[in-house]
């Protein structure tokens, strides 16, 4: 009994047999764009804290 395939599975299946380097490429864009370290949650409240707050832009008529 032959398994349906579809277009979009035979072509990626034959986009790895050209490219056998392409999953450990996709890892790679994800841990450097997607995979970061734990965020310090004292280190954040210490940031957080030492922010000057930006003054609001002052409109002015008289010029």
């Amino acid at each position: 009994m032959a398994m349906y395939e579809s277009e979009v599975t035979q072509f990626l299946k034959s986009l790895k047999q050209e490219r056998p380097s392409l999953e450990a490429e996709q890892r790679e864009g994800r841990a450097l764009l997607w995979d970061k370290e734990p965020i310090d949650l004292e280190e954040r409240a210490r940031a957080q804290a030492s922010r000057v707050a930006q003054k609001p832009y002052v409109y002015s008529l008289d010029s």
